[in-house]
């Protein structure tokens, strides 16, 4: 099924001399129609957003420190570094600088890209930093003096990992459980790690003692170690699809399965055992619904008891978005009607309390950014943002009031501005939620619709200075479609898209679409999309499906032959979510929307025009979806545009720079083509 007999299959080589030739040519006149005054403002302007001091440097506490990756126009790879509560209250707080990357990437001749580091405690005189070249998933692991300020020496005990898609993580001061790439047949389908390993400083990675071994057709296999004081517990996980695992607890070399339901989130912290159920699970005579919480006893649990406390059940238009632990609290960020609300849930003896957070801004949306129950007691850090509103770095602890720690500062003018919700009908019925940004009374005009739909993601209102700025204030209308496929509306507003009902994405997106001119917001002729990796599937899908609805379409890092998606770097973990071409019943309805397999000239159907954008190194989805598509459509006539960033991974970008011009590149293209 999946040898198609593509002509374009030469484009899914990489870095082949003729491919990166094709891009070449491909960039050069794209970046020659859209560059220009107007262009080169709208690039310096965002790059000034990335660029600024005045960001939040959000950071993350871990004891009496607070971590913080920066990039800025000095520092165009990056500076990790750190510094105390005390410091980071000030306004111009004085940072440790731990690393400088830059200084790192010369030395080493590397275009190293930040990828997260891990800090050991309780001492914080080590952690594992992982670097990627050019923004690749894949990455290198090394360990870190803090003291020194330089890589440990495998020679002297320093763990090092060749690049790979790594999973590691601290098992003790001296050991971590790792698994990568350890030769053949260790790999996963999908590429991630079939093998999960205890590795011991000193010793050879080759001599890593196997802790757990998967199947190839599985996702990833992953072990990690609970250093909770006085809870200490080791657990592995088996990820069959990307939406059901097997968690195991480990104690010694005994494996004891966790016996929740695979497509739950399962988290154990403390004495808890948390369940966030996907579908129903019925314990004994009782049966909690899809998108609950649920809270139990670990030990006890373990032991085969079933007493479960019901923490959140969902509604008609409440759901739940987030969770943290504080030391003695449980904070619970839920979504009604897309709008988020915090409450404590606080576990007692014999029961738990549930009590609102207040002291938050109102017309807001809410996320939790960071706790540290082990050394930090009930304090935690919330970002509060909206579409018009910069976001604000608040700070409290559970039973305290709430303080605003750091502001960012407005990019846009917001005068005239209104943030309105409508709903649309999509085919089935089923009421869409979406968001519209613009001018009060405006009469239609060029509008920017985003959406995604996938992987139980949800759209909430936040503030992008560069959207403001490149189009909010130069009279464009902004619109978030929260269709189905997120998480919106819990765990069913994604699974009843799954496979067979993918169809009900494309309809949602298009039911807004239609909803928008009839509401008098825009015109057919003036409305753009824009949407990226499953987002970027779905304007494939608009294109060539309901091209009718739009005046421009912007399509990033994208899914778009889906006859092969699942042969191409990760895209054997997504089958649980599009379901298997290699199957002849789910090819069939797969068919039906592979843009690649659909696309058609303008004698038969005209598309709108289409900017489609992607990344040389991003190793998730294969840049070929995106070259193929472009050849293909110059190939029977339509209109489209290439760019294919050389860096950049999945992201798309490697730094700020790079990431005003792809950003810059798009807002021209639609200010170009809309008006």
């Amino acid at each position: 099924m999946s040898n198609t007999g593509d002509p374009y299959l030469w484009l899914e080589e990489v870095t082949d001399d003729r491919a990166l030739d094709w891009v070449r040519t491909r960039n050069a006149a794209t970046t020659a129609e859209l560059a220009g005054d107007e262009f080169d403002d709208i690039e310096s302007r965002i790059r000034e957003v990335l660029d600024t001091d005045a960001r939040i440097p959000y950071a993350r506490r871990r004891g009496e420190y607070l971590y913080n990756f920066w990039r800025d126009a000095s520092h165009v790879r990056g500076l990790w570094r750190r510094t105390t509560m005390d410091e980071y209250r000030k306004d111009s707080p004085e940072w440790d600088v731990l690393l400088d990357l830059d200084v790192i990437a010369a030395a080493e001749g590397e275009n190293w890209v930040w990828s997260g580091a891990q800090v050991l405690r309780p001492a914080q005189e080590t952690a594992l930093v992982t670097l990627s070249r050019g923004g690749a998933d894949a990455t290198v692991v090394r360990e870190f003096d803090l003291t020194t300020r330089t890589f440990r020496d495998p020679a002297d005990g320093g763990f090092r990992v060749p690049e790979a898609k790594t999973d590691i993580g601290y098992a003790g001061p001296d050991a971590v459980y790792i698994g990568t790439d350890f030769g053949e047949g260790s790999l996963t389908d999908s590429g991630y790690p079939r093998i999960a390993k205890r590795w011991q400083r000193g010793t050879p990675l080759s001599e890593a003692a196997v802790v757990y071994e998967g199947e190839t057709g599985d996702i990833s296999i992953s072990a990690w170690h609970d250093r909770t004081p006085g809870f200490e517990r080791d657990f592995v996980q088996r990820a069959t699809d990307f939406y059901n695992a097997e968690l195991y607890f480990l104690d010694g070399d005994a494996l004891t399965l966790v016996e929740t339901p695979t497509d739950a989130t399962t988290s154990v912290n403390r004495q808890w055992l948390l369940v966030r159920t996907m579908t129903e699970w019925t314990v004994g005579e009782k049966t909690y619904p899809a998108g609950a919480l649920l809270a139990t006893d670990f030990d006890r649990f373990m032991a085969g008891e079933r007493e479960i406390t019901v923490l959140f059940e969902p509604d008609a238009h409440r759901s739940l978005h987030q969770f943290a632990w504080t030391e003695n609290h449980l904070l619970v960020v839920t979504l009604v009607d897309v709008k988020t609300e915090l409450r404590v849930l606080t576990p007692s003896s014999d029961a738990w309390s549930d009590q609102p957070l207040t002291g938050l801004p109102e017309l807001t949306s809410i996320e939790i950014v960071g706790t540290d129950s082990e050394e930090n007691g009930d304090e935690y850090f919330l970002s509060s943002s909206g579409y018009l509103t910069p976001a604000t770095l608040l700070f409290g602890t559970v039973g305290g009031e709430v303080e605003a720690l750091k502001q960012a500062p407005a990019f846009f003018d917001t005068d005239g501005l209104t943030v309105t919700q409508h709903f649309a009908t999509s085919d089935d019925g089923t009421a869409i939620p979406y968001f519209v940004v613009s001018q009060e009374n405006s009469t239609p005009g060029p509008t920017l619709m985003y959406g995604y739909g996938g992987f139980e993601i949800s759209l909430t209102p936040s503030y992008s200075g560069a959207t403001g700025l490149a189009w909010l204030e130069r009279g464009g209308t902004y619109v978030v479609a929260n269709i189905r496929g997120g998480g919106e509306y819990g765990p069913e507003w994604h699974t009843q898209v799954l496979r067979a009902g993918r169809h009900r994405v494309h309809e949602d997106f298009a039911a807004v679409a239609r909803d928008l001119v009839a509401r008098g917001i825009t015109t057919a002729e003036q409305l753009g999309a824009q949407g990226g990796s499953n987002g970027g599937l779905l304007m494939g899908i608009m294109a060539t499906k309901y091209p009718e609805l739009f005046g421009a379409l912007v399509c990033q890092v994208p899914l778009l032959d889906m006859r092969r998606y699942h042969l191409l770097l990760a895209g054997a973990s997504w089958v649980a979510e599009y379901g298997d071409p290699d199957d002849p019943n789910e090819w069939e309805f797969i068919a039906k929307y592979s843009p690649y397999q659909n696309i058609v000239g303008p004698e038969e159907r005209r598309y709108p025009p289409i900017l489609i954008t992607t990344s040389t190194r991003d190793d998730r989805v294969h840049p070929g979806h995106a070259r193929k598509m472009a050849a293909r459509l110059e190939e029977v006539g339509q209109d489209v545009r290439y760019f294919e960033n050389i860096e950049g991974g999945h992201g798309g970008a490697a730094d700020n720079a790079q990431l005003a011009f792809k950003s810059a590149l798009a807002f021209q293209f639609l200010r170009q083509k809309l008006g």
